[in-house]
């Protein structure tokens, strides 16, 4: 991860906080999205009890390669310089998702992508450091396969994706190439009491950092089986206590403490704090649907579609100013990775620590012969 872009993500980041004030103080529209997200599909490989993605009857069409590529260009051409998280689904499932990847970096589109990791063959973690990833996030949430594989539904994944991340570090080392290759796990009722062996399991095979996101519920087990319950929560609030001190000693959680002890808030089901009101997604995201269906927040119906609209279009359009506005009053506490509350403060910190951990030994990891 280099610091240019950063620097660069951080000046569009100021200034939209400057626009956003204006909005919410003036009611006069200033802003551009900041945040990019894009699902590129809903298949998946994986059986994840939490997700409902696998149990649908009918997946939604997808766009093709070229169609991506246009509306990747098209919010360049809006917003400038930008980056974009893609995910799926399982993207690398997707024809060509690797060339798109490429594609990105081609045209200076700083695009990281999310993966279950059971697809990152030594093949596919060549092709994906040559295609200059700004980061790779990989779902894990225990240090055990006993927990991991239980959870996502595939027997041997916790393997393939350890092993993923050794192809990744090789190739990166060979090419010299590097980017981030974040930890991202879900909260449940299953893995809280292992987060802490998590971190140091993340740190010992060479990832850049971790990124905690509480479980939402969606799939008949979060509520029946994964749910954190109120007995449970003195216990929760000991592990993120411990997190939290993980953290101010160095270990590389990307989460602030802040959003660490929003953790027990999210399984009571509270409200926002009414000091991170007015909520701000729908001045600052933008994600793209398999069928490019452009959403500000998941909450909330779509807002334009990338095959007949351009970004700008879409973003100043009747249905987002709609929407936008809808956004503002709503108070719902939303802790997952696209939706989670950072302040300015919090982003700049988990650049700082990502780029404090890149150039930490990797011996372990990379003394691995297979």
């Amino acid at each position: 991860m280099q610091l240019r872009p950063l620097f660069q993500l951080g000046l569009k980041h100021t200034r939209n906080a400057a626009a956003e004030t204006l909005y919410l103080k003036t009611g006069i529209d200033q802003t551009k999205p900041i945040s990019f997200h894009a699902l590129v599909n809903e298949r998946c490989n994986a059986r994840c009890r939490h997700c409902e993605y696998w149990r649908l009857p009918a997946y939604e069409n997808e766009l093709s390669l070229e169609e991506w590529q246009g509306a990747l260009l098209s919010i360049k051409n809006f917003v400038g310089a930008y980056a974009i998280n893609f995910s799926g689904g399982e993207p690398l499932l997707k024809k060509g998702f690797i060339e798109l990847l490429a594609f990105c970096g081609q045209h200076s589109i700083h695009a990281g992508l999310t993966t279950n990791g059971s697809l990152l063959t030594r093949n596919n973690a060549k092709k994906i450091v040559a295609a200059r990833p700004f980061n790779v996030n990989i779902s894990c949430d225990a240090p055990t396969a006993e927990i991991h594989d239980y959870f996502r539904g595939i027997p041997g994944l916790f393997d393939k994706l350890r092993s993923g991340i050794r192809h990744l570090l090789k190739e990166q080392e060979e090419q010299h190439i590097h980017f981030p290759i974040i930890i991202k796990p879900t909260i449940t009722s299953l893995n809280f009491r292992f987060l802490p062996e998590l971190v140091h399991w993340a740190q010992d095979v060479g990832a850049t950092g971790v990124n905690f996101q509480p479980l939402g519920r969606w799939s008949p087990e979060t509520y029946d089986e994964l749910w954190i319950e109120k007995e449970f929560w003195p216990e929760l609030a000991r592990v993120v206590d411990r997190l939290i001190v993980l953290r101010q000693s160095g270990a590389p959680i990307l989460n602030s403490a802040e959003n660490l002890k929003l953790t027990i808030a999210n399984f009571r089901e509270d409200k926002a704090d009414p000091r991170h009101m007015p909520c701000r997604i729908g001045l600052q995201e933008y994600y793209i649907r398999p069928n490019g269906d452009v959403c500000l927040c998941f909450h909330f119906p779509p807002v334009g579609n990338v095959t007949h609209q351009s970004a700008q279009e879409i973003w100043q359009g009747d249905q987002a100013q709609k929407i936008r506005k809808a956004t503002t009053r709503c108070h719902k506490l939303c802790l997952v990775t696209c939706h989670s509350h950072k302040s300015l403060i919090n982003k700049a910190g988990q650049a700082l620590k990502m780029l404090a951990h890149r150039g930490r030994p990797r011996d372990l990891a990379l003394g691995w012969n297979s």
